[in-house]
């Protein structure tokens, strides 16, 4: 079948870049102009979720290494409820998060959960121990799965899932045929990818309609900007993760002046660069720590001006 694609393109496909691929797929929406330029303060998800493009990223609400429960579970708590409280309605997540313990989190700290909160969470890599991610993308693990993030999660349907990596050793229409299936059954309202290319996003959407792509990307590192320009044209969200460098942390010494010009930190500076990159940006920063939480969530009222902007990541 024509819509289907093949397990050798798909891992052609993923040894690409991110180049920009050929015109020609239905255009949603309007961009920014020019880069630097967007000022949108929400973005629609698939077209019907309404968000605050500034969200909150629950990885780091786990133990050392994204593995067990996080030494201060009373303060992880009080995190996830702050940031609520701050704005944020846009909290990504995945199984793979302790594993399991970012989805129990949540639920214990914000369910019943208040109304337009939209939950993201992720399927598709096991944890063998600390720091350790493996892909698993066979469709009856990945059934599973999402059976099992609704019940921590205390949800009837799952606002956005996402295939947290392509397995290289399934064929991508197994896998996303899988999420097709949960989808059409109700348990999935959209579908995202992770860490994939504009021709996979492409071929992907073949498949399944996709709503949603979440790449690493930040000022500092930017190799999927052929992917974020795809998700421009069709108006795809953009989850950038580590928005602010993770552990690898940010060099650029042009955002170290622009942020004392406005006595804010780089963390700060980068997500105003962030979210003034591109309207279909969604940068999803996490913490553990309160404070850093509430710079973060500054950042949404920071404004660069254009000559501040360029020279952040020149």
């Amino acid at each position: 079948m024509d819509n289907l694609i093949t397990r050798r393109k798909f891992l052609e496909v993923s040894m690409a870049t991110g180049a920009t691929v050929l015109a020609g797929g239905r255009i949603f929406g309007a961009t920014a102009a020019t880069p630097g330029t967007a000022t949108n303060p929400t973005f629609k998800l698939g077209g019907d979720l309404e968000v605050n493009r500034l969200g909150f990223g629950a990885m780091r609400v786990t133990g050392d290494g994204i593995w067990g429960w996080p030494p201060d579970r009373a303060n992880a708590v009080k995190v996830l409820k702050r940031a609520v409280d701050l704005g944020v309605n846009l909290i990504d997540t995945a199984d793979a998060y302790g594993p399991d313990t970012s989805e129990l989190l949540i639920a214990e700290a914000l369910h019943p959960y208040p109304k337009g909160l939209v939950i993201a969470t992720k399927g598709g890599l096991t944890r063998p121990g600390p720091n350790q991610w493996v892909p698993d993308g066979r469709p009856e693990r990945l059934k599973q799965c999402v059976d099992n993030s609704l019940k921590r999660l205390k949800l009837e349907r799952i606002d956005l899932y996402q295939l947290h990596r392509i397995d290289p050793k399934v064929p991508a229409e197994d896998s996303l045929g899988a999420l097709k299936e949960a989808q059409q059954a109700g348990k999935i309202r959209h579908i995202g990818l992770s860490e994939v290319s504009a021709e996979q996003i492409e071929q992907a959407r073949k498949i399944v309609p996709i709503v949603s792509i979440q790449n690493r990307y930040n000022f500092d590192d930017r190799k999927w900007e052929g992917a974020l320009e795809f998700c421009e044209k069709e108006n795809l969200g953009f989850l950038p993760w580590a928005p602010v460098g993770g552990t690898r942390g940010l060099g650029g010494g042009g955002a170290a002046s622009v942020a004392k010009a406005h006595n804010a930190d780089v963390y700060r500076v980068a997500l105003a660069w962030l979210l003034q990159r591109s309207p279909v940006i969604l940068p999803i920063p996490g913490t553990q720590n309160l404070q850093h939480l509430e710079d973060n969530c500054a950042a949404a009222k920071l404004k660069l001006t254009p000559e501040e902007w360029k020279s952040v990541a020149a």
